[in-house]
């Protein structure tokens, strides 16, 4: 198979599209011929030696966490899967014609969502959903969504609405105009806030919640917003300024594989009750690309077609 082959770390230029051995299926894994997978910052991230630490790269190796495609053929003792389901995950090496899958973390794509979409929305849609649940938010409080703009911030305001709370979409003063006019109605939220204005976040209502997608200085002011017994809950650094808070809980979150999460937010995305915008299509040979470009910054996901 092609794939995009990483032989050191470095810069995008370090990504080789060349030929690769095919992965066999073992037991209890799905190999699927992959359709399409994302760019997000994890890829980039580990491209570039930044994780090493704790999610090295053997060389010649592989990255990409997100991927759609079908399936190819199973290992032993794998049930529900067969030769010809449209499915997606987040998995391992998806930057690939083909890569092997374990069974427990696939899903089938909903129907009526197209097959190259569903690519941009495992590790998005499930951060959010996991970051906004860890906020214990309850309907009728008051969550504000820091970077709602982003794909994992409009997937957190989805999820607090669909909890039934008032949602503040936090985002850059440039981005407001893009937010109150063409993207309200796709990011969702009740109201909307600049959290690069110091005064706008001094006259912020108590919240109840913070959901993070930003953290830095932001996450120092925002946590001082959050009512005592409120939570912080974030998937970058917590604010350096938490213990200041003692009556504030601050939650660092991890995102991992539930299969129910993963449908319930491809459903909402073919239903149109959330949009995840994609800016760019590449070819997977293309790869080197789209990190350069993913890397420069922008709301859109990023697609490697195979």
């Amino acid at each position: 198979m092609k794939a995009v082959v990483v032989h050191q770390y470095g810069g995008p230029e370090v990504l080789k599209f060349e030929e690769y051995p095919d992965p066999v299926p073992g037991p209890g894994e799905v190999l699927v011929r992959v359709a399409a997978s994302s760019v997000n910052p994890i890829d980039y991230k580990r491209r570039a030696g930044l994780t090493k630490d704790f999610y090295p790269l053997k060389f010649p190796g592989l990255i990409g966490v997100d991927m759609a495609g079908t399936v190819v053929k199973t290992g032993p003792g794998v049930e529900g899967f067969s030769a010809g389901d449209r499915v997606f995950a987040m998995a391992n090496n998806t930057y690939a014609e083909l890569c092997v899958v374990k069974a427990a973390v696939l899903a089938k794509v909903p129907e009526g969502l197209d097959l190259i979409q569903a690519a941009a929305l495992p590790l998005v849609t499930t951060t959010g959903n996991q970051l906004l649940l860890a906020t214990e938010i309850k309907t009728g409080q008051t969550v504000l969504v820091a970077g709602a703009a982003g794909n994992v911030g409009r997937s957190a305001v989805f999820t607090a609405k669909a909890r039934g709370a008032t949602v503040i979409a936090g985002v850059l003063k440039r981005q407001m105009d893009d937010v109150q006019s063409g993207g309200a109605k796709t990011v969702g939220a009740d109201l909307v806030a600049a959290t690069d204005d110091d005064t706008v976040i001094g006259n912020l209502p108590p919240l109840d919640a913070v959901a993070d997608t930003v953290g830095g200085r932001t996450a120092e002011k925002l946590i001082a917003r959050v009512k005592a017994g409120g939570v912080y809950a974030s998937v970058v650094d917590l604010p350096h300024n938490a213990a200041d808070y003692p009556s504030v809980r601050v939650v660092h979150v991890f995102s991992k594989f539930d299969r129910p999460t993963l449908e319930f937010m491809a459903e909402a995305v073919r239903d149109g009750k959330l949009v995840i915008p994609i800016s760019l299509k590449l070819p997977l040979s293309e790869a080197a690309q789209a990190q350069a470009t993913a890397e420069k910054g922008g709301v859109g996901k990023i697609l490697l077609v195979a």
